[in-house]
């Protein structure tokens, strides 16, 4: 009788480190689209939820493919197209359901035009990652589209908050919220990116608590903490910019390659 051979594998070790990432991605995927459904029946609160773990996982696959060398470009593009559904056409039809649907066919233009600028951002995202890596990759052009995605929310998650020291004309703000948001994305503005920070281990520590901390905030205070996180990073874009724009001459100054006629006109 034949032995069974017992180093048969259905997988080999470098796809199954491909398929962990890609799992983890398509439940974000599953996650994005649950998210309109718990719109479509009015549940908001969980919709807005659903996105912020989608925005959680859409951070951690790409990451946990880098720590175990199993990237891929079907990773790559399927994680784009995750974006889209996740950070695009879920956050578009969430204030369609709740603002932009009051205001007629112009709300449809106004979330057509959203979700066509993400397309774009991340079409434009996956051609500039294939150039060799330098400073410039801990900058974004444009804010990337989990954040653009979690931006547009802001007026719903802002009724939802404990920090409602004004009212909002949702009629009005919604639609300039959502085109200002569509210019960002398509824009050059540099932004900060995190995926290539180095963090000293002397300092590990104190990065473990802040995570901890912010973490334990969103639990308790979801949509307070969302609120302020969401200024706060409005407020850090041109910080970010002018921070770009010091480096970048920088470096043109040590590369010797800075007009000094450039600033006589």
């Amino acid at each position: 009788m034949e032995q069974p051979n017992k180093n048969i594998k259905l997988v080999s070790n470098k796809n199954s480190r491909v398929i962990l990432p890609n799992i983890l991605t398509l439940v974000g995927v599953c996650i994005g689209l649950s998210s309109i459904k718990f719109a479509f029946d009015g549940k908001f609160e969980l919709s807005i939820i659903a996105v912020i773990v989608a925005g959680i996982i859409d951070g951690l696959d790409g990451r946990i493919a880098r720590l175990i060398k199993g990237t891929s470009k079907v990773g790559k593009e399927l994680d784009s197209l995750t974006d889209v559904i996740s950070f695009g056409v879920a956050p578009a039809f969430i204030m369609y359901f709740w603002s932009l649907s009051e205001i007629g066919r112009l709300g449809w233009l106004i979330s057509l035009i959203y979700v066509i600028c993400v397309a774009l951002r991340l079409a434009r995202f996956n051609v500039n990652s294939e150039g060799e890596s330098s400073w410039k990759d801990n900058f974004f052009e444009g804010i990337p589209s989990p954040a653009g995605g979690i931006l547009v929310l802001m007026p719903l998650i802002y009724s939802f908050s404990e920090i409602q020291f004004f009212t909002l004309n949702n009629k009005i703000l919604v639609p300039i919220l959502f085109i200002v948001i569509s210019v960002l994305l398509i824009s050059k503005i540099p932004t900060y990116s995190l995926k290539k920070i180095v963090v000293p281990r002397s300092t590990t520590i104190f990065l473990l608590l802040v995570v901890v901390l912010y973490f334990g905030l969103i639990l308790i205070y979801t949509f307070n903490t969302l609120i302020i996180s969401g200024a706060l990073y409005l407020l850090m874009i041109p910080v970010s910019s002018v921070h770009y724009y010091i480096i970048n001459k920088n470096s043109k100054i040590k590369d010797g390659n800075i007009d000094h006629h450039e600033d006589v006109l």
